[in-house]
């Protein structure tokens, strides 16, 4: 339904409420006089129990849960009141010439009482059930509704076709390259150049020579130039000790150690020498021991 059906139908609703409200109107206000009120309140009276009706209703649309729940049960108790005292006033002829005496809606005394109690007490029900449902729609937080998700078979269709092969040729066998050896490593001596304050001649870039497949280092022909002597300055006040020299020490610092402490990294340690000195004394300390060992 476009917008202006929608304005016509609301608009005939309550063009019917407010016809209905005149009905029932005329016999509320002729019940509001038998049970003593004056001109004034017998006019608001059908707007008490009526209105209330409307409001009810209102909160109905707006609540939920137990609230609604709430709001349904009043809409239903003020309209069975609205639907007795209607009926009332079709079964007394004296309440349409307001020559009924007062609080006499009925002849027998049981059912007179009742009615009069209902009639009374609709305008207090309206006031608390009234207040207590503008409260509960002033503080009703709606819960938010999840937006809906735009195009969502359009999107289902592309998250499909991006799963499939983009390509209807399979994909390539991957390219081989043939592996390239490279030149053998030169031997360099580190023990000899491990050596505390040795003067190591510089060693000149030696060319290679590619002969086939496999690199050749190639001889160089070109003399190596000496390298100048170490500036004073740098020169370690602590005179160069000989191997055996070492070896004495070495002897003197692991004298009570076993077989398993005596190493390369423990020596140079205490002894304060190269690497390359620390594993040969520790070959030299261990070779002693064996020996030691098979002399009886």
């Amino acid at each position: 339904m476009n917008r202006w059906g929608k304005i016509l139908l609301v608009s005939a609703l309550v063009v019917v409420v407010a016809m209905a409200f005149r009905v029932s109107w005329n016999a509320l206000r002729d019940i509001a006089g038998a049970v003593g009120a004056d001109n004034t309140a017998a006019t608001l009276y059908p707007f008490v129990v009526d209105g209330l009706m409307a409001l009810a209703l209102i909160a109905t649309l707006v609540l939920t849960d137990k609230d609604r729940t709430f709001a349904l049960r009043v809409l239903g108790t003020y309209t069975l009141a609205s639907l007795v005292l209607n009926y009332v006033h079709g079964l007394v002829p004296e309440l349409h010439g307001a020559s009924v005496d007062w609080g006499r809606l009925a002849d027998w005394d049981p059912a007179n009482y009742a009615l009069v109690l209902l009639a009374t007490s609709l305008p207090v029900g309206s006031i608390y059930f009234g207040s207590d449902l503008v409260a509960k729609v002033l503080h009703h937080h709606p819960a938010p509704i999840p937006a809906p998700i735009a195009n969502a078979e359009e999107s289902t269709e592309t998250n499909m076709i991006r799963s499939t092969a983009d390509l209807a040729v399979s994909t390539p066998a991957p390219i081989t390259v043939a592996p390239v050896r490279m030149p053998d490593p030169v031997a360099v001596d580190f023990v000899k150049s491990a050596l505390p304050f040795k003067t190591v001649p510089a060693l000149a870039p030696t060319p290679v020579k590619v002969t086939g497949k496999r690199a050749v280092a190639a001889t160089s022909t070109r003399p190596r130039r000496a390298t100048g002597s170490v500036p004073t300055v740098a020169r370690s006040a602590r005179p160069k000790r000989t191997p055996a020299q070492l070896l004495d020490e070495a002897r003197t610092v692991t004298a009570g150690w076993s077989a398993a402490k005596v190493t390369a990294e423990g020596i140079r340690r205490e002894v304060h020498t190269s690497p390359a000195n620390a594993r040969m004394l520790r070959d030299a300390l261990l070779a002693e021991r064996a020996a030691a060992v098979g002399t009886p």
